[in-house]
């Protein structure tokens, strides 16, 4: 059973908290920025932190970045809108920012309500200096350049890239300038002017993955320059199933899918091949990503209810689990043998 800890309260005040992973006790808490805002099932502190264990870095969507060590100092903050002028997405910024090997990576991926183009930005992790700043265009129209996607590491043959999806294009970039490498299209064939994408890119075993408003799901093998469209794409999955807002996950051997009505579905990851589903989970929408870990995938529906599955050829329930009933959107997290699951009213460890 949960020690539901103590109590934070932000108001419009948008908050970073750190907690004892022991008994939920909070050790300390620090204002981000002020002034929440609402969409239909996100607001102002949408995007995720992130750490290395030496410093942990938060971005708000006000599209302010703060970074503080792991006493709750702060090292730097940098104000996006500020410095690069509004954000122009239809349902507000939600991104979460990529730190690898010393830099954070922030995306802003826009175009329905502005005519600045989208970019990438890193920062040196410590500092907060500059280390690049990189346009990246598009031709989608209408809502379909913004993207509430995460940015991603692709590793293969020695190589690292930086993996964005979003604005009707997946590209790869280097990560020491921002500079394009490749780009594929075809997330928003018929180019419709609503084809926001929502689900985060996953790069694994030398394979890109991609999914869109439902379908197409794309998958590309890395090595490619310029335009890899054709010539690197080895599957695209237009079934039923396919998810709008949740992120899939693979093990390089199935890629694993849940869309937003709770339907999971599992294809060989390298042919996209139908191994199982769509298949039903625990009755409820779906807006979390789904979790692969110990060979188990977690889905949580809106009403925190928690559906296990086996990983692997078979579709097999290992357990439903229900916690307080109340409502999540909010994506599992997984650490030193314990599971993290943030409802609107609590945070919840559980293990052994």
């Amino acid at each position: 059973s949960p020690n539901t800890g103590e109590e934070i309260q932000g108001g419009e005040k948008l908050l970073l908290g750190c907690l004892s992973t022991a008994d939920g006790s909070v050790l300390w808490q620090r204002t981000l920025a002020e002034g929440n805002a609402y969409w239909r099932k996100h607001n102002n502190t949408s995007p995720s932190p992130v750490t290395d264990g030496e410093r942990v870095l938060a971005i708000t969507g006000t599209g302010m970045i703060r970074a503080f060590d792991m006493d709750g100092e702060e090292l730097w903050h940098y104000d996006l809108q500020a410095e690069h002028g509004p954000f122009g997405l239809m349902w507000g910024y939600a991104s979460s920012p990529l730190l690898y090997d010393g830099k954070l990576f922030v995306e802003v991926l826009h175009g329905m309500n502005t005519d600045d183009p989208s970019y990438l930005i890193a920062f040196d992790a410590a500092t907060g200096e500059v280390a690049w700043w990189q346009e990246r265009p598009t031709d989608a129209p209408g809502e379909s350049p913004d993207a509430y996607t995460t940015p991603v590491i692709l590793e293969y043959d020695g190589q690292t890239q930086i993996v964005v999806s979003g604005g009707d294009y997946l590209t790869g970039h280097d990560p020491a300038t921002g500079e394009e490498v490749w780009r594929a299209g075809g997330l928003n064939p018929g180019k419709e002017r609503n084809y926001r994408v929502v689900g985060s890119p996953v790069a694994v075993a030398g394979m890109v993955y991609a999914t869109s408003r439902r379908n197409p799901v794309l998958a590309f093998r890395a090595g490619g320059t310029g335009d890899i469209s054709e010539s690197h794409l080895a599957w695209k999955w237009t079934g039923a199933g396919g998810p709008d807002v949740p992120s899939a996950v693979t093990d390089g051997r199935y890629f694993y899918m849940v869309d937003d009505r709770g339907r999971a579905t599992c294809l060989d990851a390298k042919t996209g091949a139908v191994v199982w589903g769509p298949e039903r989970t625990a009755q409820g929408t779906v807006s979390a990503s789904l979790v692969l870990a110990d060979g188990k995938l977690y889905v949580v529906n809106e009403n925190a209810v928690t559906t296990v599955l086996q990983a692997g050829p078979e579709y097999k329930v290992l357990a439903t689990n229900e916690l307080d009933g109340g409502y999540t959107l909010s994506s599992l997290a997984i650490a030193g043998g314990r599971i993290f699951l943030r409802t609107e009213s609590h945070l919840y460890c559980i293990g052994q």
